[in-house]
């Protein structure tokens, strides 16, 4: 008679891709070594211990990612971020590319598809809320999504440099960044003596102030407010602002809802 079998747990499948792609790097690696071993000098196995992806460094076209379609314009890299956000959402999370022959790959280059501005809240993890991995995406993040020279400079990077075709601001449900300058500004006065904090206020109150006596809730209409002004702001960028009249980048803003998980397009 059998003895009884303890269930095993189900494992993600992250866990399952990550198990399986280390498994494969080290048969890799080891038949590396051994065909190196058996003629150095065919020059068509390389024993330096590095996964050999198939891929020269600089050929992967904008937009491609491990086992993804090419991402063309802006359209479509936000449909696959959107398709992403709808994954998580279901906890229907596809087979990330975060496993060793992913990071060897993204190692020699990156094509990352889109830019994404977002908060700090460690609630909002911008990789996990879109469903991408490993170079995919240029994520920028400051508390309530302010701008200043170093974030504004970094999202311009991210557009001009690695070209990606789509800017997306990202607001969240219950910022505390917002929340805390409603309080200060209804106090009339700062946070703190802290000058970063301070600027904080500086720079999130016209959002603030732009929603006052409207209905809805007070911080929800902060929040997209302010994610709309930061647009207005970024438009204005002398690298932003002609990239998206050309048609060579898309802008968007949306909203996530850390009830749902789900982001939704303002």
């Amino acid at each position: 008679m059998n003895e009884p079998t303890t269930p095993v747990p189900a494992h993600s499948r992250r866990r399952v891709l990550a198990v399986a792609l280390a498994a494969a790097a080290q048969a890799t690696f080891a038949t590396a070594a051994l065909a190196g071993c058996a003629d150095s000098t065919t020059g068509t196995v390389s024993t330096s211990g590095a996964v050999d992806t198939g891929e020269a460094e600089g050929t992967r076209p904008p937009g491609t990612s491990f086992g993804s379609p090419v991402v063309a314009n802006g359209n479509q890299a936000l449909e696959r971020l959107m398709a992403g956000n709808a994954r998580f959402v279901a906890a229907q999370d596809q087979d990330l590319d975060e496993g060793i022959a992913r990071r060897v790959a993204v190692s020699k280059g990156q094509h990352p598809f889109a830019t994404i501005l977002g908060c700090v809240d460690s609630r909002v993890p911008i990789e996990l809320v879109f469903d991408q991995g490993l170079g995919d995406l240029v994520v920028v993040r400051s508390a309530g999504g302010a701008l200043d020279q170093s974030v504004t400079g970094s999202i311009e990077f991210g557009i001009a440099e690695l070209h990606t075709p789509l800017l997306v601001v990202l607001g969240h449900q219950r910022c505390g960044a917002l929340d805390a300058t409603m309080k200060a500004l209804d106090a009339e006065q700062r946070t703190s003596h802290t000058k970063g904090l301070d600027y904080l206020v500086d720079t999130l109150a016209p959002a603030v102030r732009q929603v006052v006596g409207k209905p809805g809730d007070r911080l929800t209409n902060a929040v997209q407010a302010n994610v709309a002004l930061t647009l207005t702001k970024l438009r204005q960028s002398s690298v932003i602002g002609p990239m998206e009249k050309s048609g060579k980048l898309k802008l968007a803003a949306a909203y996530y809802e850390l009830d749902t998980g789900r982001v939704v397009l303002l």
